[in-house]
């Protein structure tokens, strides 16, 4: 594996896999670096935010439409969530 990052990267190989699924050099650095450190977690943080459930059928729509799913002006609120989801 030819490497073109800074030397401070930790896990080579997942930063190359990082990159290569499109994310940016920096947030790539950060997880291999966070996934190599025996004291931090990375993949159990995030979850901020409340389960879709909770969320209005605006709010749904508003996300569904950032993310440019077909059909979500006809879903119901369980639609969206399902469409959401996958």
């Amino acid at each position: 594996m030819v490497k073109n990052h800074a030397n401070s990267v930790k896990d080579d190989k997942l930063y190359e896999d990082l990159r290569d699924e499109g994310y940016s050099k920096e947030k790539s650095a950060r997880i291999a670096n966070a996934k190599a450190n025996p004291d931090q977690h990375p993949s159990k943080k995030g979850g901020k935010q409340p389960a879709y459930e909770d969320w209005t059928k605006d709010e749904l729509y508003d996300r569904a439409q950032e993310l440019d799913i077909e059909g979500r002006s006809d879903m119901t609120k369980d639609e969206l969530i399902d469409a959401l989801r996958s």
